[in-house]
């Protein structure tokens, strides 16, 4: 799955040595926001300090972040984990150029026409 974004918060690092392998883990979350009429916003997951520095996130970055959701249980309670595996900057988009839909021709030199002296029958309703 993907999304498209703005990062609004980058929380503290966190890390510990695994008990099961004894080796050290890192892991840091994102908050993105989506730029929607109704904007959402989703926080994720970046794991191991390779990814985090590869990624190098910052806030108020663009970005399309593809991602996996995983649930886990605990103490009978789950837990909800959604951890990125790719990150793309969007290009900045440049400025639109007016564009006119319906192109006029250009502007002559003619007299302007005078309407006033109208037909003597009027065919409109009003």
């Amino acid at each position: 799955m993907e999304i498209t974004g703005k990062i609004i918060a980058v929380l503290p690092e966190r890390g510990g040595v695994s008990q099961r392998t004894g080796s050290e883990w890192k892991v840091q979350e994102y908050v993105l926001e989506t730029q929607e009429q109704y904007p959402r916003k989703m926080c994720f997951d970046v794991f191991g300090a390779d990814k985090i520095a590869q990624f190098a996130i910052k806030i108020g970055e663009q970005l399309t972040v593809s991602f996996d959701i995983d649930a886990r249980e605990y103490n009978g309670r789950w837990f909800n984990s959604i951890r990125a595996w790719k990150v793309e900057r969007v290009a900045a988009q440049p400025a639109a150029a007016p564009v006119n839909d319906v192109p006029f021709p250009p502007a002559s030199d003619a007299a302007p026409v005078d309407f006033s002296e109208g037909d003597s029958k009027d065919d409109l309703p009003f």
